[in-house]
């Protein structure tokens, strides 16, 4: 992928979604000893980044294809985003999603006219269901990571921060959360093209600690466990996500639910924005590695708001 790539998905992607502001918070800045800037996609359409690469695959389909449909599986953000643009082009949409999902997430996809089809909370129920429903219609299959276009497609959130706030002085650092990979490698992608001087760190759950040990490994690996609040944050990455990671991300630090919650927490109160605990992760990151960021400029990608109220963990 080229960043010819990243400006075509940005070119094609534009007019359907939202320009996100990058916001910064002196109070923050003091406490992790660095210059933060966040690029908040939880005021994205659909509240999360991935509006931008589900809208981006979607848009390249043919018309044969979109009257056949679109599928895929999720546990809610690119559920909704497939829902989103699978509207926005008058298509339908057949979403497999665990039975275990937010249910402030299956609302939202049948918000957007989608068909939720349940299943068990395994990776392989949800391969299983999104065989059925191609079999069953003929929809073209979008899958939530591992696609080009949907790489693509996040990548241009990190181009948008690097064009709006890199200014006079590019980033040191810009941060992602890390789960299937497919914000992550966009972001490196991007920040290899535009802003090459900066270098790229993830930040993962402990609870969900397989990109990690990819990374370390050079194989795709699964967590010794799955056990965290970050719900979004619960994937595998695969081959073609690992191989990016490995090319162009620095670094993959891991963080525990408390210095999630407490990250969470920290942008609520301070900065007076909803954020979910997946989006937390990387913040929560600086916080735990203040003599890695001191006095750097760090760009972090703030993902999404999609937060079910009732269950708020403080």
């Amino acid at each position: 992928m080229n960043s010819e790539t990243i400006l075509a998905a940005h070119d094609r992607i534009r007019s359907y979604i939202h320009r996100t502001p990058v916001l910064t918070n002196r109070t923050i800045d003091a406490l992790a000893g660095a210059e933060l800037h966040f690029k908040c996609e939880n005021f994205q359409k659909i509240g999360a980044f991935k509006a931008r690469g589900g809208l981006n695959a979607v848009l390249q389909l043919t018309p044969d294809e979109l009257r056949s449909g679109i599928t895929t599986h999720s546990s809610g953000n690119h559920a909704q985003a497939i829902a989103y643009a699978a509207r926005q082009v008058g298509a339908p949409a057949y979403i497999v999603m665990p039975r275990t999902a937010p249910q402030v997430k299956k609302d939202a996809v049948r918000g957007y006219g989608a068909e939720v089809i349940e299943c068990e909370p395994t990776l392989e129920a949800r391969e299983t269901g999104v065989q059925e429903v191609i079999d069953r219609t003929g929809a073209a299959m979008i899958h939530p990571f591992d696609d080009d276009r949907v790489i693509a497609g996040q990548g241009t959130a990190a181009k948008e921060l690097i064009e709006d706030a890199g200014g006079d002085r590019p980033f040191d650092w810009i941060l992602a959360p890390v789960g299937g990979g497919g914000l992550l490698s966009g972001t490196a992608l991007s920040v290899h093209y535009f802003s090459p001087d900066t270098k790229v760190m993830a930040g993962e759950p402990e609870g969900a600690a397989d990109a990690v040990l990819s990374f370390q490994s050079g194989r795709v690996e699964k967590a010794p466990y799955i056990n965290t609040i970050a719900d979004g944050l619960l994937t595998n990455l695969s081959e073609r996500t690992l191989a990016i990671i490995r090319q162009y991300v620095t670094d993959i630090k891991t963080v525990s639910d408390p210095e999630i919650i407490a990250a969470m927490r920290l942008v609520w109160e301070r900065m007076k924005i909803i954020i979910e605990p997946s989006c937390a992760v990387p913040l929560a990151v600086v916080l735990k590695h203040k003599d890695l960021f001191a006095g750097h400029k760090v760009g972090v990608i703030l993902t999404g708001g999609n937060v079910d109220l009732g269950k708020l963990p403080f």
